[in-house]
């Protein structure tokens, strides 16, 4: 895998405070140069989450997202910056939330357990 390595050399994966869970949901963002919409989140927790993309960016790039809970008919909107990206297929990168507060934390808490597909990888 192609993975890039955050400044420190350490996988940055490595470093999650928060267990992450797989679901089926899709996340609309806009990067440095464009709105990019409906890309697949692979994995969330309530420090970020990894996102399947043709279009990654930049480490360090910060984007806005807008998160759709179907289930719970909510969403939430959220600036992250990009952790780590693979440019290889299927490309895929990791985004570390910035500005949660506890009203969206909870939001997404909710739709964590409420569709998680298993126990955190």
């Amino acid at each position: 895998m192609a993975d890039e390595q955050g400044a420190a050399g350490a996988d940055p994966r490595n470093r999650r405070v928060d267990p992450r869970y797989e679901i089926t949901a899709y996340v609309d963002y806009t990067g440095t140069s464009e709105v990019l919409l409906y890309h697949r989140i692979e994995n969330i927790s309530l420090g970020g989450m990894s996102i399947q993309t043709a279009s990654v960016e930049e480490i360090g790039t910060v984007v806005d997202l807008v998160i759709s809970f179907p289930d719970l008919n909510t969403t939430i909107a959220a600036r992250g910056e990009v952790s780590w990206v693979n440019r290889e297929e299927p490309m895929d990168m990791g985004i570390r939330f910035l500005d949660l507060d506890e009203e969206r934390k909870d939001v997404l808490r909710k739709f964590i357990q409420a569709t998680k597909k298993g126990g955190p990888i």
